[in-house]
């Protein structure tokens, strides 16, 4: 009997991976909801098995998200629907706090409708300013007092509540900087890849002295599923990142020589809020969902080199 599995925001970069891999399963069969907003069509997935189904439906409306969930009486829900991007999340913070209202709607639905477990898209945000390294899921403070990372945290203590009223399982993925073909080129690494590529300048705000990790989409969405099919992680929160550390000027170096730019590096002034000294993540438990090594650096451009020269061609 196929699983009945909802992927909201399935038309963004990380969701639309997910959705398509579990798509893949004829096992499976995938409902993608997405209000368009910032994911495209795209990136839908596209299955030779005929058990995938898109709706255009924004889950912070409650009318839209309930009907889907009544057609369907879902096993699984991987609630993935948020507004993201440091810049977008910094100048529309209502629109980011309304998926709040998301979140409640997806929990209630689930709850009534016999859903099985819900996975939800956490972030490296809910951390803020560095207090401890490696960033560990129990031990390091959540304390990040912008809105997007308020609402993962906060998304964060429902499902625990849920959980503890209505037994209804969780688990939290968060999610450090995940890179790949798919990804829009309003994150750092695909920013970086698309100008050096063009051979237009690269821009850096700051000095580029803060450090982050980039994970490889397919080692994101390898540990999810393996957390899903293998029934780990249940109740519980798991980095989902690397752990190699990079300045951000490194990196565009890096893009630079390895791309063969001819690009200049220009700095602009630092952001006000949102752009942390330093994030990197124990990935302890990742390693172990993985069961295999992490793709490196090098060979995750490489790749996206070659995605791009397929598309361009």
């Amino acid at each position: 009997m196929q699983k009945k599995i909802l992927v909201t925001g399935g038309a963004g970069f990380i969701a639309s991976c997910l959705a398509q891999r579990l798509a893949d399963n004829p096992d499976n069969f995938v409902v993608v909801v997405d209000n368009l907003l910032t994911g495209s069509k795209t990136k839908l997935p596209v299955s030779v098995h005929d058990n995938v189904r898109f709706i255009k439906a924004d889950v912070n409306n409650f009318n839209d998200i309930s009907t889907i969930f009544s057609s369907f009486s879902f096993d699984f829900v991987f609630h993935y629907a948020a507004l993201v991007g440091v810049k977008r999340t910094l100048a529309n913070p209502v629109m980011v706090l309304n998926d709040l209202n998301g979140i409640r709607n997806v929990l209630d639905l689930c709850k009534n409708t016999g859903v099985k477990r819900i996975y939800f898209s956490s972030s490296s945000e809910v951390y803020g300013e560095p207090v401890e390294f490696p960033q560990n899921e129990h031990t390091t403070p959540l304390n990040s007092r912008l809105p997007y990372a308020i609402v993962k945290n906060v998304g964060e203590a429902y499902l625990r509540a849920y959980y503890q009223e209505y037994s209804l399982e969780f688990t939290i993925f968060r999610f450090f900087n995940t890179y790949g073909p798919r990804q829009s080129t309003d994150f750092v690494m695909s920013k970086f890849m698309a100008a050096a590529l063009s051979n237009q300048d690269i821009t850096i705000y700051g000095d580029g002295s803060q450090t982050r990790t980039f994970c490889y989409i397919d080692d994101n969405i390898d540990a999810t599923l393996n957390a899903f099919y293998q029934d780990l992680v249940v109740n519980d929160v798991a980095n989902i990142g690397s752990d190699y550390e990079i300045t951000i000027l490194d990196l565009a170096e890096k893009i630079v020589r390895i791309t063969g730019s001819s690009s200049k590096i220009i700095f602009l002034p630092a952001l006000k809020e949102g752009d942390m000294t330093r994030r990197c993540p124990d990935i302890s438990v990742m390693k172990q969902l993985l069961q295999r090594k992490l793709t490196p650096m090098e060979e995750g451009i490489q790749r996206l080199i070659s995605s791009k020269h397929s598309i361009t061609a």
